[in-house]
């Protein structure tokens, strides 16, 4: 009974901080039905409501709110003292969890896995690709990768990659339509690949640089996207001028298939940094993870 009762409650600790079913059971690794049964179980034998459900919502009642609200904090407690007992182990094992851009992931974390994933087992880990800036305490992630200058001052920050450059690129066949641009206002005459950011909400403006002087540049063109692939593929296939990470087009400019313009203009800025909440038990998976990524340039 004892066993049944915990996992009632630890289910309706999930399902109250979701505000969901479908994300609870997800997070679960069960059914929404199941779940439904579960937490009409522990009404049942509670005698109360916990939670009003709609088509669309589900929150909890007053006595639901109670019982999270005591419930939360102990199972958190719960969860961080078997983390840490982790360390009584000989190897890193258990899950971590990432938060991290599209670049940040191809160029940083991806190329890290290699070592994190064949030497250590017991290790799982997930990366979470993500445009916004997540509250990743909220979310439930171990930690986050962000620019330098980006990252809230509350957290322990990690530097993971040295200082970045952007590179504004075009191919030789696009080059043959459109005159090679060297100030910023000449991008108004050319036809730019659009950045569009969830946190941003409209088409990214350029930031560029030379000489202590900042330009952004609010750029037009036909056509607009949200990931590195499509516009570096488009950039190589001659349909527009792109503003990329430098490390994604240098082999391209290299072997000919890309045009550098306007390097004066993209200045450097601070890289990549692991952040996280300075009140989290560093396990020895967590420890692994931030040691091989730390930056040593």
């Amino acid at each position: 009974m004892a066993g049944e009762n915990y996992n009632e409650l630890a289910a309706f600790v999930v399902v109250a901080r979701e505000l969901s079913f479908t994300r609870a059971a997800a997070k679960l690794g069960v059914s929404q039905s199941a779940l439904s049964q579960t937490i009409r179980g522990l009404e049942e034998r509670i005698g109360l409501r916990l939670l009003t459900r709609t088509t669309r919502s589900v929150a909890p009642t007053e006595a639901g709110r109670r019982l999270f609200e005591t419930l939360a904090p102990r199972f958190e407690e719960i969860e961080q003292e078997l983390g840490a007992l982790s360390q009584l182990r000989d190897r890193p094992a258990g899950s971590l969890r990432i938060n991290a851009g599209e670049h940040a992931a191809i160029s940083v974390l991806q190329p890290a896995l290699r070592k994190i994933v064949s030497e250590n087992p017991d290790v799982r880990v997930e990366i979470i690709v993500d445009y916004g800036l997540t509250d990743i305490v909220a979310q439930g992630f171990d930690a986050g990768v962000r620019l330098g200058d980006q990252v809230a001052k509350d957290m322990i920050a990690v530097r993971i990659g040295p200082d970045m450059r952007m590179a504004v690129v075009g191919s030789p066949d696009y080059f043959t339509r459109y005159p090679v641009p060297r100030t910023p206002q000449d991008l108004t005459s050319q036809n730019c690949i659009g950045i569009r950011l969830p946190t941003y909400g409209g088409i990214f403006p350029w930031d560029l640089d030379k000489d202590g002087h900042e330009v952004n540049v609010r750029i037009e063109g036909q056509l607009v996207f949200n990931n590195i692939s499509l516009r570096l593929s488009s950039a190589l296939d001659g349909l527009g001028l792109a503003y990329l990470p430098e490390d994604q087009v240098l082999e391209h400019i290299e072997a000919g298939r890309l045009v550098r313009v306007m390097e004066d203009w993209c200045g450097a800025f601070p890289g990549y940094h692991l952040y996280y909440p300075s009140r989290r038990h560093t396990s020895p998976a967590f420890q692994l993870l931030v040691e091989t990524l730390r930056y040593r340039g």
